[in-house]
């Protein structure tokens, strides 16, 4: 199994980042695994229905043959280049039983081995190239070059490899700072969701710590340099995600645990069984269909089947319904999980900003919604989230929008406009009360207290200097989100913990009304993977559900990682084992169950497949197995798997996984 992350093959599609220029997405059929797995597909595909519809064999039999070459060639080439190393590997196996099936006229049998294991080998490969595009991508979002400002006052534009600690960068309005660093001079709102998962811009002025990656807004910022762009925390975010992901040791499906015994004893079987009859004089020609005979009854083929067709049909299953998982692997892991990692924004919150109370202050005359006119239409001409939160709250309640005037923004305070012959301001109550001495500040200073004491953010409206009411924003709970902590806590026996970058108080409030008792608040990419580990090193087996940049280190050093995919970063996406497709957070306990479903069918086809294989056996070693009926019972107990398997196509099998 190669490592998640490798070396980007020469012929993929990879534009460097020198320039700016993105790394795009690893093309399916550029990787050579795909592209032979799809020939040998294809040509199977053709021969099988001429075959069946009794067509010559000069007219099917040269299409299975390059099906075996172009499908069998690679994994036969690995499997004797293994051998070197002493190793026997069940990859190997399947190409000696496939040549074997067709040696005694079981053509079809063989082909159709070949497809299985070429299609997993390049769905393997893909999934290793589209997580090292992503972690490469990754590095886009520091900007390549930076403003320098030198000694002199000169403003110098120079690739930030080459910025050293103690430096001075200009940070204009709209740019993406360059390094980590500490704020100089100005002030502004910097998004840092990339790197927090906090929802909303955070106020930075002199003294506060800005990060590589993060989006400046309407300010300008002069910045020290603090770390050097090889060690920001973006650039580390990349080196966890790579250690995370080369570390990981991936649960082996049944057959891949005991392929070295299994392939050792059946081969050493077939030489006994072919060599000990011709040691008592039997006929070389009988000797050979006996052993020929056994390596069929014998090859895995049943149990194989036994172990993909429930994974594989969970995994159709839960694709219909919105859940994107990766591999037959990933299905196994999802049933083995017993404690659950979510995060805060994005994840069980919808990741967006609303308004969930107007406070009119008494005495001021407004009532609700003429305080949410006012401060809409002050915001109105603001590209601020809380402000896009306020205008769409007006919006939703059909309020009309007088025309502002005189707009003025200033970072970290608020917005001014002139509405209706008044001045209205919008913004910070601590810095909006400092500038007024009316009557009301005192009572505005109380709510404003009491909303951010309950983990919402507080906006002050004021009218011609005069506080009249109070605006409450919030990221607003997921409709499902009660009811997958819920369930997670029934299936695991253990409450989920949440994790976010945002503050303590917003956290407790979410974890509060959800009922998470585990709260980890104020976190950084790199504390949520020691949370993930500190519960691993209990001996959990730990499944984090994310969605951003920043939880993309704790999704690929998890046992499982989940991403939300409507929101979801590219990274998160291609780091998670699976992605939630249209962000149904109650399809994450379905799927645990549906996985829990599959894993009971494997057990019960393995025990199929070893019953049907062991009497086969038994007969072939003890009497004389005729070939036709050997032939007949390995098929038969490869159909009966197989439909067994397919059980979990059906719809009745998501609806019980949702209970």
């Amino acid at each position: 199994m190669p490592s998640t992350l490798t070396a980007p093959s020469t012929d993929r599609a990879a534009a460097p980042r020198e320039g700016g220029a993105p790394w795009r997405r690893t093309r399916v059929f550029a990787l050579p695994e795909a592209r032979w797995a799809a020939a040998a597909t294809i040509l199977f595909l053709i021969a099988l229905p001429l075959q069946l519809t009794g067509a010559p064999a000069w007219a099917w039999g040269p299409l299975y043959a390059l099906s075996y070459a172009t499908g069998g060639w690679e994994p036969g080439w690995a499997g004797l280049q293994a051998l070197k190393d002493k190793t026997l590997d069940v990859d190997l196996l399947m190409i000696v039983a496939a040549l074997g099936a067709a040696a005694i006229g079981q053509v079809m049998d063989g082909a159709l081995l070949i497809v299985i294991f070429a299609t997993s080998g390049a769905l393997e490969a893909l999934a290793t190239a589209r997580t090292a595009d992503s972690v490469r991508g990754l590095l886009d979002l520091a900007p390549a070059k930076a403003t320098r400002l030198d000694p002199d006052g000169r403003e110098v534009i120079v690739p930030v490899e080459e910025l050293a600690v103690g430096d001075t960068i200009l940070v204009r309005p709209g740019e993406r700072v360059g390094v980590d660093g500490r704020v100089l001079e100005g002030a502004s709102d910097v998004d840092q969701a990339t790197i927090t998962g906090e929802p909303l811009p955070v106020a930075k002025e002199v003294g506060d710590e800005v990060f590589a990656g993060t989006l400046n807004g309407t300010g300008a910022l002069r910045v020290r340099v603090e770390r050097d762009a090889s060690d920001t925390v973006i650039a580390r975010i990349v080196r966890m995600v790579e250690e995370a992901s080369e570390t990981k040791a991936p649960t082996q499906l049944f057959i891949e645990k005991v392929e070295q015994r299994y392939s050792l004893g059946m081969v050493t079987a077939t030489l006994a069984v072919f060599l000990m009859p011709l040691a008592f004089g039997t006929g070389l020609a009988d000797s050979l269909l006996r052993a020929m005979t056994f390596m069929i009854v014998a090859s895995p083929c049943a149990v194989v089947l036994a172990t993909m067709p429930p994974l594989l049909s969970a995994i159709a299953n839960a694709g219909r319904h919105g859940v994107l998982v990766k591999s037959a692997v990933t299905m196994e892991r999802l049933g083995q999980v017993d404690a659950v990692a979510l995060y805060k924004t994005g994840t069980l919150t919808e990741g967006s900003p609303r308004v969930t109370d107007a406070r009119p202050l008494t005495g001021s005359g407004l009532d609700e919604n003429e305080v949410l006119t006012l401060a809409a239409a002050a915001e109105h001409p603001s590209e601020h989230p809380l402000a896009r939160a306020v205008v769409d709250a007006a919006r939703e309640r059909g309020l009309d929008l007088p025309v502002a005037e005189d707009f003025d923004s200033t970072p970290g305070i608020g917005v001014t406009a002139s509405v209706s012959g008044r001045v209205v301001a919008v913004g910070s109550p601590a810095r909006l009360l400092d500038e007024s001495s009316d009557a009301y500040s005192a009572r505005a200073a109380v709510i404003a207290r009491e909303l951010e004491d309950s983990g919402r953010t507080a906006v002050l409206v004021t009218v011609d200097g005069t506080p009249v009411g109070l605006l409450a924003i919030a990221d607003r709970l997921r409709t499902d989100a009660n009811a997958t902590v819920a369930s997670l806590t029934s299936l695991t026996e253990t409450a989920p913990m949440l994790l976010t970058g945002d503050n303590p108080r917003a956290a407790a409030r979410l974890a509060a009304e959800v009922g998470i008792g585990d709260v980890r608040a104020g976190l950084l990419p790199q504390h949520k993977v020691d949370a993930v580990k500190e519960l691993e090193h209990a001996g959990r087996r730990v499944m984090v559900v994310g969605d951003g940049v920043n939880d993309a280190p704790a999704l690929a050093a998890a046992h499982t990682g989940v991403a939300m995919g409507r929101a979801g970063s590219d990274l998160a996406l291609e780091t998670a084992d699976a992605v939630i497709v249209r962000d149904e957070l109650r399809t994450v306990p379905a799927v645990i169950a549906l996985s829990r479903q599959a894993r009971k069918l494997v057990v019960q086809n393995l025990i199929i497949a070893g019953v049907f294989i062991a009497c086969l056996v038994a007969w072939d070693l003890i009497g004389t197995l005729p070939l036709p009926l050997g032939v007949a019972g390995h098929e038969g107990s490869t159909v009966i798997v197989g439909l067994n398997g397919l059980r979990l196509l059906r719809e009745a099998a998501w609806q019980r996984a949702v209970q």
